[in-house]
């Protein structure tokens, strides 16, 4: 009997490793940060489809006056799973998935420092992301806008004498639950990245000499640490009010609206800073490279970044100066917000001084950070201007504010991640993208990000407001509502090129090497992709360069003697 069950358990566990060992099982259990990485980035750009899908949706619908693609209620369903599908499973997965896959690289560690979390923090992202996007089948998808403002967002239920204000149905509880889920799965992603980075540094790694993409990657992890607790503290209260009958957010009841504002924008504004900070670090690993220079005032963009973490937490109630807020804290808000603009400027001057007089070498990743670059500071500009309480006033609730977050997360993040996408490519699959298709899908996403959001300028100015199904034809706004749909569909052309692009490189692209770039920083420093411990040797660092300094030896030492 006994002889049986020793047996049995070995037959066991001979079947569990030889399904381990297969491709699928291999990549279902795996703890290998590189692996785990790539998991992120493919489920995030599903997901960026998704939104996508959404958007052109939502485009045309409005494309001409009084339209009638799509009902009023699927249309606040689909722009309110828009937003919350890009910012919460594109972006935010997607810089996961870029940090987790280069960080480790970076700090010449073998791994993150705690891998079955990190696992952990993937899985609960996809069941999350499934979770949100299954409420379409049940016709419950969310619909009081990613930002779900209570009291709109309370059951009928739950709202007594204003049940005309509330939102029946599972709708709003799928966003909570959902959200929830993927604030886990970032709580655990940023405690490993904090650990990673600050723990397992190659030796002579020092603080000063940490890549910028790390800085930034550690500094939004820790705007996530503080910031998400106060979502989870909005959306429990949620919850309560919706199901157990207590009013947290109810005037009526004893409770207070504005709570959730608070509460949410608390969070919202940091998590603006969230999705672009890993953005600015992408951007400051490319251009040295592709400017053949030392990134110009290190020392000014790492610090810059911690200011702006810093910064963010006194900034949310400017999304709030329209609902009536004593006079001396719009006073602070909104000097809050113009003294933001700083560290954020001192990147672009940065940025610039690196590019001047570099040999720049105009391949994919440089000419999609130079485009970050220039539609970061039209969102950056637009941005600044939302801190004039009086034309904030005017403006608030209006396409103006579309505009200004898309081209901040769109043409800031989404350009940013085509850039790094187009640059570690060969690190994790050995072989280069097309540069031809890749310049294709620059023009087409760059004008058609224009065509599709400057309008949306005029249109805020002109009176529409956001997060309106349809309009009479009389107002002014067909053409430029015209404009903004054809632009939408060149952006979504020009993503199905760069799909095209990235299967097409996979199966027959150009085998690129260990180092295509002449790169700087230590994931160079290993093949392409890595093997499983990443590195045969742990590198000692010397420099902020020391790939760099590896492959030039006599200016490494040359550098030594002068210090």
């Amino acid at each position: 009997m006994a002889t049986s069950t020793i047996n049995d358990r070995a037959t066991t566990v001979v079947r569990e490793r030889s399904f381990s060992e297969s491709y699928l099982g291999e990549w279902l259990t795996t703890t290998d940060h590189k692996k785990i990485g790539i998991m992120y980035m493919v489920t995030a750009f599903f997901f960026f489809l998704v939104g996508g899908l959404e958007a052109l949706l939502i485009r045309t619908q409005l494309a001409v006056p009084n339209g009638k693609v799509i009902s009023p209620e699927l249309y606040n369903q689909i722009f309110t799973m828009h937003g919350t599908t890009m910012i919460f499973l594109f972006v935010m997965p997607m810089m996961a998935g870029f940090g987790n896959y280069v960080v480790p690289l970076m700090m010449g560690a073998r791994d993150m420092a705690f891998p079955r979390m990190n696992a952990f923090g993937f899985w609960i992202l996809l069941f999350g992301g499934i979770f949100l996007q299954s409420s379409y089948l049940f016709n419950a998808a969310p619909n009081g806008g990613w930002f779900m403002y209570a009291p709109l967002s309370l059951t009928a239920s739950a709202c007594g004498i204003h049940a005309y204000n509330c939102t029946p149905g599972m709708n709003a509880d799928f966003w909570i639950l959902g959200t929830t889920l993927l604030g886990v799965s970032s709580i655990s992603g940023s405690l490993n990245f904090v650990v990673t980075i600050l723990k397992l540094r190659a030796p002579g790694m020092s603080i000063n000499r940490i890549p910028l993409f790390s800085w930034m990657i550690l500094v939004m992890s820790f705007l996530l640490l503080f910031a998400l607790p106060s979502l989870t503290a909005a959306s429990v209260f949620l919850l309560l009010d919706r199901h157990l009958g207590t009013h947290f957010y109810e005037y009526a009841y004893g409770g207070d609206p504005l709570l959730w504002q608070h509460l949410f924008w608390s969070f919202g504004h940091p998590e603006v800073y969230i999705l672009i900070l890993p953005a600015f670090g992408i951007t400051s690993e490319i251009l040295p490279v592709f400017s053949r220079k030392p990134i110009f005032g290190y020392t000014f963009i790492a610090w810059s970044g911690v200011a702006i973490g810093f910064l963010s937490f006194t900034v949310w109630a400017h999304h709030m100066f329209a609902v009536g807020l004593p006079p001396v804290a719009q006073a602070f808000f909104a000097s809050s917000t113009a003294l933001i603009a700083l560290p954020t400027a001192v990147k672009i001057f940065n940025w610039l001084g690196t590019i001047y007089k570099g040999k720049l070498s105009l391949k994919a990743p440089m000419i999609f950070s130079l485009g970050f670059i220039g539609m970061f500071l039209i969102g950056g500009l637009n941005g600044a201007a939302l801190a004039v309480v009086p034309f904030d006033y005017q403006i608030t609730d209006s396409y103006f504010v579309v505009s200004h977050i898309h081209y901040v997360l769109f043409g800031g993040s989404a350009m940013a991640i085509f850039a790094g996408i187009y640059y570690w490519f060969p690190k994790m699959t050995g072989k280069v993208m097309s540069e031809k298709l890749a310049q294709v899908h620059f023009w087409l996403l760059l004008i058609g990000m224009n065509l599709a959001f400057f309008p949306m300028h005029l249109l805020g100015l002109l009176g529409m407001p956001r997060r309106v199904y349809t309009y009479p034809g009389n107002l002014g706004w067909n053409e430029l509502n015209l404009m903004s749909t054809i632009g939408a569909f060149m952006v979504g052309l020009g993503v199905m090129v760069f799909v095209f692009n990235f299967f097409k490189s996979l199966k027959d692209g150009k085998e690129s090497g260990s180092d295509p770039w002449d790169a700087f920083t230590l994931e160079w420093d290993t093949t392409s992709p890595p093997k499983k411990y990443n590195f045969l040797t742990i590198p000692v660092v010397r420099s902020r360069r020391p790939f760099y300094d590896k492959k030039n030896p006599e200016i490494a030492d040359w550098k030594s003697a002068i210090h």
